[in-house]
């Protein structure tokens, strides 16, 4: 039987992002997506998760649930305390996007850097891989980097300049860890254009790993 799955969106941006992979991968599911721009809003204003933005949140996730997604996975990396938070009420899976990644992250190296263009997202997924490493019983060092400029590029409409900026970070930091990570969905498309001489270690984004995990969770 089809399973139905919510995706939650804080940019409309990322939902042909989200179905290319669905479409590989979650073949014979049911898929609906849900987008509030104004949560993004919040963060970028606030430099973190508010707790209003919080609660609004979670009545998405249980929005999503009444409409009768069986599983929802949120693909904010910077909500990712609020997806934890909503699981308490929602009687369905609630999945954080950044989570599969974080695992991934610390079953293939110790030395760990994490690349974001918003300061917001940086601290959530940190402390994600944290908390992760820790309940695994691995000792793991982080290296942080919010690339400067880059998110203000992107608003402005230079996704040319975001890219290059993000690339650059990329091959500075691949020389000091054994594995990065992305710490937003939008920097995906990044890595695609890298050669591979400039990704000697593992590049690991949120929305590939998420939907693989989704469609293991969903395969019944």
């Amino acid at each position: 039987m089809s399973k139905t799955i919510a995706l939650i969106h804080t940019s409309p941006s990322m939902i042909p992002v989200f179905k290319a992979l669905a479409d590989e991968h979650l073949k014979g599911r049911t898929i609906f997506n849900m987008v509030d721009e104004s949560l993004l809003c919040d963060i970028i204003r606030d430099g973190r998760c508010p707790p209003n933005t919080a609660k609004r949140l979670v009545g998405h996730v249980l929005a999503a649930e009444s409409a009768g997604a069986e599983v929802i996975l949120v693909s904010c990396s910077s909500m990712g305390r609020a997806v934890e938070a909503s699981r308490a009420l929602c009687g369905v899976p609630v999945m954080r996007v950044d989570e599969p990644m974080a695992e991934c992250a610390i079953a293939t190296g110790k030395r760990i850097g994490v690349i974001a263009t918003l300061p917001s997202t940086l601290e959530p997924t940190v402390a994600l891989i944290e908390s992760k490493a820790a309940g695994a019983g691995q000792k793991v060092t982080i290296r942080s980097q919010v690339v400067e400029g880059a998110f203000a590029a992107v608003i402005g409409g230079d996704g040319g300049r975001h890219d290059a900026l993000v690339a650059a970070a990329l091959k500075t930091m691949a020389s000091e860890v054994d594995v990065i990570v992305l710490a937003q969905a939008s920097m995906a498309r990044v890595v695609d254009a890298l050669a591979p001489t400039d990704k000697p270690v593992p590049i690991l984004s949120s929305p590939k790993l998420a939907i693989e995990h989704l469609a293991s969770m969903t395969n019944q």
